[in-house]
């Protein structure tokens, strides 16, 4: 036999024995980014109840929650899920840069209820990318203090974040960008 086809064959091997492991793994994964975004969503309509109601009526909604660090720069970072109305799960990340007066460290959930089809759709083909500014925020079990728990309309949906743990204040431009997760979908 030649070295190249007991290569090949010694690779074939590898991948049937690690396929199930991987598979194994990323239904773990999506299972507990599920758990998180059903969390988060249960602490969205505690805080406010109206979001129900909102979720309910949006043609999709994405959940995310994130974990960050920052001293004058910061960086932060998460995943999540979005959910079309009446469709599958898409297994998302994002990620956000920041420079400024700011310090802290925190842990944060985000639910973006999308306004339109196309919104929703927009947010999935392309992901989003855009900036913005601080706030002082502390939260610390689920219940946030300050400005932790913020509204703002991007996009054609409406963005809400709760802070569950940490302290951060300032001010800072920031960069925020949302993609695929190419592994879990």
């Amino acid at each position: 036999m030649k070295p190249s086809s007991i290569l090949a064959a010694f690779a074939a091997a590898i991948a049937l024995v690690a396929s199930p492991a991987f598979a194994a793994d990323k239904a773990k994964e999506q299972a507990e980014i599920q758990k998180a975004a059903k969390e988060s969503l249960a602490k969205f309509y505690q805080k406010k109840p109206a979001i129900e109601g909102e979720v309910k009526a949006a043609p999709g909604i994405a959940v995310f929650r994130t974990y960050g660090l920052s001293f004058v720069i910061g960086g932060s970072g998460g995943g999540g899920v979005a959910r079309e109305k009446g469709g599958k799960d898409i297994y998302m990340k994002m990620g956000q840069a920041s420079a400024g007066l700011q310090a802290g460290a925190g842990e944060k959930d985000l639910l973006v209820i999308f306004k339109s089809k196309k919104a929703f759709d927009d947010f999935i083909a392309k992901g989003w990318e855009f900036g913005g500014a601080g706030s002082v925020a502390a939260g610390a079990g689920g219940h946030t203090a300050g400005g932790g728990s913020g509204q703002q309309e991007i996009n054609d949906a409406m963005t809400y974040t709760l802070t569950r743990n940490g302290l951060e204040v300032g001010g800072a431009l920031q960069g925020t960008k949302f993609w695929k997760d190419k592994e879990l979908n």
